[in-house]
C-alpha cells in the first residue's frame, strides 16, 4: 500500500479552503490522511483537523502518517453524518472549513477480504465498517452477500437501476436469483460473473459488473442517506465565511450536493406562482462554484481514479 498518493484535487481543496493557522477544520472522510495533511500543513502553526472515518483500517495508516503534528491532529471513527455529535463531545461547536471526499479509498479498493472489487476473489461484503477479529462489532450488519442471495428479483433490479443506474437491472436480478438457487452466491468474482453473462456482449468502456458493485456499495452502506444527512450537519456547524468542500464521484452523489448547494443559496422560497415576492427569505450560503471543478489531464493520467471526480464549494453567510 503506497500512503504517499496525491489525494484528489488536493491543491484545488486548498485553494478553496484557505485554511488558516487558528482554523478548526472537518475532514469528514480521512482515508489515508492525503487531504488532512494538506489542510494541517495550510494551517500551521496552530491549525487542527478532525479526521473521521468509519474505516479503522483508515484510522490506523492516518494516525502513523499525521503523528508528526500531534495534537493538532485528532482522529474519531464514526460517522461523518452524525459529525455534529462526534466534535460535541470533543466541545467544538462550530468550526471553519469542511471536507467530504465521498469516494471509496485506495485502501479499501486495494484490500481483497474488503470485497469491494471483482479484480480479486473475495467474500461480498462491502462494508465500510468491517470489523477485524480484534475490533468492536461493526455498526453496519448488512453485507452485500445477504442482499443479493436473499433480495427478490424486484428489489435488486430496484437497487441496480437506482444507485448504479443500470439499464440492464432486470435483466441482471433474474439471473442472481436464477443462479443462487444452484448454489449462494458468495464471492465477488461468482458475482461479477454473473453479471457479467447477463448483458449483452460487446465492448463496454467499465467492466460490465461495475455499476452493480456500486450500487450494492450504496445500498449497504445507505452512502446517499448519510450524505444529505451530512450536508445538512455541515451547514449547521460552519461559522460565518466557513467554507464546505465535497468532491463526489459519480453522478447520483453531485446531483444531491448540487440541489443542496442550490436550495440553500436561494433568495426566494414563495411558490413559484407568487407574483411578487413575499417570504423575505435570506440564502444562507454563497455557491463558489458555478460549476464543478474537475482534475486536469494532468493529475488523471497520474491517478486515473481521479478522473470522475467533482469538487463543489460553499461558504456560509
Amino acid at each position: 500500500m503506497d500512503i504517499n498518493h496525491i489525494p484528489v484535487l488536493c491543491d484545488k481543496v486548498i485553494n478553496f479552503l484557505k485554511p488558516k493557522s487558528d482554523g478548526i477544520y472537518i475532514d469528514g472522510t480521512v482515508g489515508l490522511g492525503g487531504h488532512s495533511n494538506a489542510i494541517l500543513k495550510a494551517s500551521a502553526p496552530n491549525g487542527q483537523v478532525f479526521g473521521i472515518d468509519l474505516d479503522t483500517d483508515a484510522l490506523t495508516v492516518a494516525k502513523d502518517r499525521l503523528q508528526v503534528f500531534g495534537e493538532r491532529f485528532s482522529l474519531i471513527n464514526g460517522n461523518f453524518a452524525e459529525m455534529n455529535v462526534l466534535l460535541e463531545k470533543r466541545a467544538i461547536h462550530a468550526v471553519d472549513g469542511i471536507l467530504l471526499d465521498l469516494g471509496v479509498s485506495s485502501l479499501q479498493l486495494d484490500a481483497p477480504h474488503r470485497g469491494f472489487s471483482f479484480n480479486h476473489t473475495a467474500p461480498l461484503d462491502m462494508r465500510m465498517n468491517a470489523a477485524h477479529e480484534n475490533d468492536a462489532a461493526p455498526e453496519t450488519t448488512l453485507t452485500a452477500m445477504q442482499v443479493v442471495n436473499d433480495s427478490t428479483a424486484a428489489v435488486l433490479a430496484d437497487i441496480f437501476k437506482r444507485y448504479g443506474e443500470e439499464r440492464f437491472a432486470k435483466r441482471i436480478a433474474h439471473r442472481i436469483v436464477s443462479a443462487r438457487q444452484h448454489e449462494p452466491i458468495t464471492t465477488t468474482t461468482q458475482l461479477a460473473e454473473i453479471v457479467t453473462q447477463s448483458v449483452p456482449k460487446g465492448r463496454f468502456r467499465i467492466h460490465p459488473a461495475t455499476r452493480v458493485f456500486q450500487a450494492l456499495r450504496i445500498y449497504v452502506n445507505a452512502e446517499l442517506e448519510n450524505l444529505i444527512a451530512g450536508l445538512d450537519v455541515a451547514a449547521t456547524l460552519l461559522k460565518p465565511n466557513g467554507r464546505l468542500c465535497v468532491i463526489s464521484f459519480h453522478s447520483l452523489e453531485d446531483r444531491i450536493v448540487k440541489h443542496r448547494f442550490q436550495n440553500w443559496a436561494r433568495t426566494c422560497i414563495c411558490p413559484p406562482k407568487t407574483p411578487i415576492c413575499i417570504c423575505e427569505h435570506s440564502p444562507s450560503v454563497e455557491i463558489l462554484t458555478k460549476r464543478p471543478v474537475l482534475p486536469d489531464e494532468t493529475e488523471t493520467q497520474q491517478n486515473p481514479r481521479a478522473r470522475s471526480a467533482k469538487l463543489r464549494v460553499t461558504r456560509k453567510l
